[in-house]
């Protein structure tokens, strides 16, 4: 029986088998690597998404055989180097993922790779510095180096020696830092009485994140202002170390255990203790709900997180569900251009930033379904900010033909990044930060 295209079927993924021997076995890999190609070049669908794709057909296509065996081993790497682990080729694009036979998961592939390059050849001063989250944000984040790193980073000599130095692009949008960090800020939530429902238990706990602490602390004030408004008490995790997802897009899977190590434990606790976990920034809402869980799928710990973490709006559309959620809105937003970010699209739980925008009387949402090329750290590498800016042009397209009165993203990364590519003196606003304006609160 032939093989069939597609399925009806729910997709299906498998653990990450990083632990075994085979796994960074780089015959084996390479074995992998040319079968997932092979699949790939005969179906190309997902040329439009990342610069993964186009590498690697302009590789098959200007070999001698114009097959994947005409391409050099070593030029594998070349694909990989352009993968940002968004996911939305295996959830949006490929009709040969588990549990067809062919077995196709192009990000896992990936990270296996970047796992095996990392596990080599360690990784460069830049990647360092990029993917420290804590340690960087620690450093700057205090009363006057913010202020000063703020101001040097705007220097755009200083920024081409940076370039120069640590590849560090020119052009690229830094984020600032906040001498006052979220944590600092928090002083509480206002509510005290829990209204629990079937689908909630109405009380939160919320990771800060390290951008949302130290780069964007008014994303998280805007979300506990939503909260307490709505009823629904909030508190900090005791302790966080970053999520771990800078360190996975480097493939250094220790590094990502180790803050699983100093993560869990705690956000286990909070569970046992009755709350439902949040984080603002979809990419560390993905790390617990799917990354963590793949690579731990034996710890019951890590699977207990998974299944009480929320993204934020998420979690007010389940409170909307059982008539939990405030829908008076004296303020009108108009038109939104809506930018739906790869990680939270990924979560497959629908539009729910879109839905709950909506609610709102005389606003219209029109949602972008295309990457900004961002990633967090792949914009602002010297070797990629022209191809990240190519792959935001089509967003930037949308924004600029839809007129709005705002533009937004739940990434606030790649909001900066389109504000970044506009150009035009305007700013994206996180839509927490629309829906508190909304509220007037």
């Amino acid at each position: 029986m032939a093989p069939r295209e597609g399925s009806l079927e729910a997709p299906t993924r498998h653990p990450l088998d990083w632990k075994s021997e085979s796994f960074y076995d780089k015959e084996n890999l390479f074995q992998e690597m040319e079968r997932i190609f092979d699949l790939c070049h005969g179906c190309r669908r997902c040329v439009s998404l990342c610069n993964s794709f186009p590498t690697l057909f302009d590789l098959v296509d200007e070999s001698s055989t114009m097959e994947v065996d005409g391409v050099d081993k070593k030029d594998y790497w070349k694909v990989v180097d352009h993968c940002y682990l968004c996911d939305l080729c295996y959830m949006t694009k490929c009709p040969y993922i588990p549990p067809h036979e062919w077995n196709l998961d192009f990000p896992h592939v990936m990270l296996r790779a970047k796992a095996v390059q990392f596990k080599e050849q360690g990784t460069s001063l830049r990647n360092k510095i990029l993917s420290s989250t804590d340690t960087v944000g620690s450093i700057v984040g205090t009363p006057v180096i913010a202020q000063t790193v703020n101001f040097v980073n705007s220097i755009k000599p200083v920024r081409k020696i940076m370039e120069a130095t640590l590849g560090i692009s020119a052009k690229a949008k830094l984020p600032k830092y906040e001498s006052k960090s979220f944590r600092q800020r928090f002083t509480g939530s206002t509510v005290t009485e829990v209204d629990a429902g079937e689908l909630t238990h109405g009380k939160v706990a919320l990771f800060a994140t390290c951008y949302g602490n130290r780069n964007e602390p008014g994303m998280n004030e805007d979300l506990v202002a939503v909260l307490d408004h709505n009823n629904i008490p909030v508190v900090l995790a005791e302790k966080e170390q970053c999520c771990g997802m800078p360190k996975l897009e480097l493939g250094d899977l220790e590094a990502v255990a180790k803050a699983k190590e100093a993560n869990i434990p705690v956000l286990a606790k909070l569970v046992d203790e009755g709350y439902d976990l949040m984080a603002a920034v979809p990419s560390c809402v993905l790390m617990f709900k799917q990354e963590l869980p793949l690579m731990f799928p034996d710890d019951t710990d890590v699977q207990k997180v998974k299944e009480a973490f929320y993204d934020p709006f998420e979690y007010l559309m389940l409170r909307h569900k059982e008539n939990k959620l405030k829908t008076e809105f004296p303020n009108a937003l108009g038109k939104i251009s809506y930018h739906v970010a790869c990680h939270l699209r990924v979560q497959n739980m629908g539009f729910k930033t879109r839905d709950i925008l909506k609610l709102i009387p005389n606003t219209e949402v029109l949602p972008i379904e295309r990457c900004s090329g961002h990633d967090g750290t792949y914009a602002v590498k010297k070797e990629f900010n022209a191809i990240s800016n190519k792959i935001c042009r089509p967003v930037v397209n949308k924004v600029k033909q839809a007129e709005a009165d705002h533009y937004t993203s739940d990434c606030m990364m790649a909001g900066h990044h389109i504000e970044n590519n506009l150009d035009d003196g305007s700013h994206a606003s996180h839509p927490m930060t629309l829906l508190r304006k909304a509220y007037n609160i």
